[in-house]
């Protein structure tokens, strides 16, 4: 396993800049996923890495290597893709095995190496089979496994999940996950899905238009997420974000008004806060089935969706159309209905008319 280290990463297509000057440093060891939404630059930057992609500017290094003019081959990666890329002709273990063979590796050492890739993903019955004849799950393991006979020091995954239905990405997330653990291998992963990376990273990597917008543990991002961006991106349901406009601020509290009338205080530190400036208001929804809080909002139920463990309601609430609500169980809310909404003021966040975020005071000692 080794570190990975972008220093002034920049990708140009000819005039146009899809990579902006990122500096990035990811740990030996680390399960790194780098998430944002379709054209953010996140499989730009991992085809740097594995030297898929020339840099037009910057460095990228690999174990304290300078790896940016070095060929792909010799870069000790492997590369998992969204296509399984398996040769039908083959069996499981040949196609495991494939790489090796062609750079000349013993034959009793590969079949050493894919019975142990074999053992790990669960694939010891599957050997002799080809391609054809295995679900998109067998063959995701099999490309994985591929990747791991090879003994690199970083692992990159482009979307491997994309193309299963969302039962066995479920499965797949989990094996993955549990061979991170098993290997203690650098892995760098890709993917649009947020929760994909909230579950699985031990680090976040938030893009955007080819820029780094955060970088942290999973719950750092979602408790204290540094701009209206990263808090709109990270959590499923995403966090309701309410306009309002700041009538006060001071370094332990802002007071707001939302653009129904409603006046909130919120313990946020608002020093750098200009009075009268626009504000806007995140409350998750997991925040608002607690019944408790220092101030009511009135929601419109348009759709009450009731799925056993939990009941998510829909509608319109404080000047906002697609507002959610999370509560625990099978709550008796019904679509159509208004519904009054308690508003836990130490959960809220609050961020500037620049979609900077606003510290918590409840923020100290949380990750």
């Amino acid at each position: 396993m080794a570190n990975v280290e972008f220093k002034n990463a920049i990708k140009r297509y000819g005039n146009i800049t899809v990579i902006h000057g990122i500096d990035l440093k990811l740990d030996s060891g680390d399960f790194v996923v780098f998430v944002g939404p379709s054209g953010c630059g996140k499989s730009t930057l991992l085809r740097m890495v594995a030297g898929l992609e020339d840099l037009s500017e910057g460095e990228v290094h690999i174990g304290d290597k300078n790896m940016t003019d070095v060929a792909a081959v010799d870069r000790g990666i492997a590369m998992v893709f969204q296509s399984y890329a398996l040769y039908p002709h083959m069996t499981v273990a040949e196609n495991m095995g494939f790489g090796l063979r062609m750079n000349g590796v013993d034959k009793n050492i590969i079949k050493e190496k894919v019975d142990i890739a074999a053992k790990t993903l669960q694939l010891e019955e599957l050997l002799d089979r080809k391609p054809k004849n295995m679900s998109g799950g067998q063959r995701q393991r099999v490309a994985i496994g591929r990747a791991i006979v090879r003994d690199p020091d970083v692992f990159l995954f482009d979307e491997p999940l994309s193309n299963l239905d969302a039962e066995l990405r479920v499965e797949m997330r989990l094996q993955i996950a549990r061979l991170h653990k098993q290997l203690g291998a650098t892995m760098i992963y890709v993917t649009h899905d947020q929760v994909e990376a909230m579950t699985m990273a031990d680090k976040i990597v938030v893009l955007r238009s080819g820029k780094v917008e955060q970088v942290g543990s999973p719950l750092e991002l979602y408790h204290h997420p540094q701009n209206l961006f990263v808090a709109g991106f990270i959590g499923s349901p995403r966090m309701n974000l309410v306009k309002g406009t700041l009538i006060e601020g001071s370094a332990s509290s802002a007071t707001i008004e939302l653009t129904d009338g409603t006046k909130a205080t919120i313990p946020v530190d608002a020093a750098r806060g200009v009075a009268g400036s626009a504000v806007t208001l995140g409350i998750r929804p997991e925040d608002l089935g607690k019944d408790e809080g220092s101030f009511t909002l009135q929601m419109r139920v348009d759709v009450a969706e009731r799925l056993g463990g939990s009941t998510y309601l829909y509608g319109g609430c404080a000047g906002l159309d697609n507002f959610v609500v999370q509560r625990a169980g099978l709550d008796a809310t019904q679509s159509g209905s208004n519904t009054d909404i308690r508003i836990p003021e130490s959960d809220c966040h609050l961020f500037d008319d620049a979609g900077i975020y606003f510290p918590r005071l409840t923020d100290a000692g949380r990750s």
